[in-house]
């Protein structure tokens, strides 16, 4: 069987690297990007939907949201009928290094898609998508405490 896994991981791995020392300038440290985009892209969401969409636990999440709000980066606003609900809401800080975030980004899936034609690109896609797909259901389910059978 081919390492598929070991191949995206390295690739993940080396563009995460990347961005961590080009972000630096920023103020933005390991990893404090992937946050601020979603939250930039869902203004108003809640903590625990942003952990569940970023795969990571609640505790690394309640880290990196907190090194954001204390950088400027973002800010949390009590709901208006729930006032134990936090909406997280991206600063002017935060909207004015969001571009250069998907600058990044771009430049990057630019880069590794090099050479490829677009239904290439496109299959790739589709495929890393179903990929992701199969691992969500037993990440769902090692999350709520149940145990892998390999």
């Amino acid at each position: 069987m081919k390492q598929i896994l070991r191949e995206i991981g390295l690739i993940a791995r080396a563009l995460d690297s990347i961005s961590n020392i080009e972000f630096k300038e920023y103020d933005l440290t390991k990893g404090q990007y992937l946050y601020l985009v979603r939250i930039y892209e869902n203004p108003g969401i809640i903590q625990e939907k942003l952990a569940e969409m970023i795969k990571v636990d609640r505790t690394s999440a309640a880290r990196a949201i907190k090194k954001l709000e204390l950088n400027g980066f973002i800010e949390k606003k009590e709901d208006e009928y729930n006032k134990k609900i936090k909406k997280l809401y991206s600063t002017e800080k935060g909207n004015q290094v969001y571009p250069f975030i998907m600058k990044e980004n771009n430049y990057s899936n630019s880069v590794a898609l090099e050479g490829f034609t677009e239904e290439e690109a496109e299959s790739i896609f589709k495929l890393l998508h179903r990929v992701r797909k199969n691992v969500e259901k037993d990440w769902e389910s090692v999350k709520k405490g149940n145990k892998r059978n390999y």
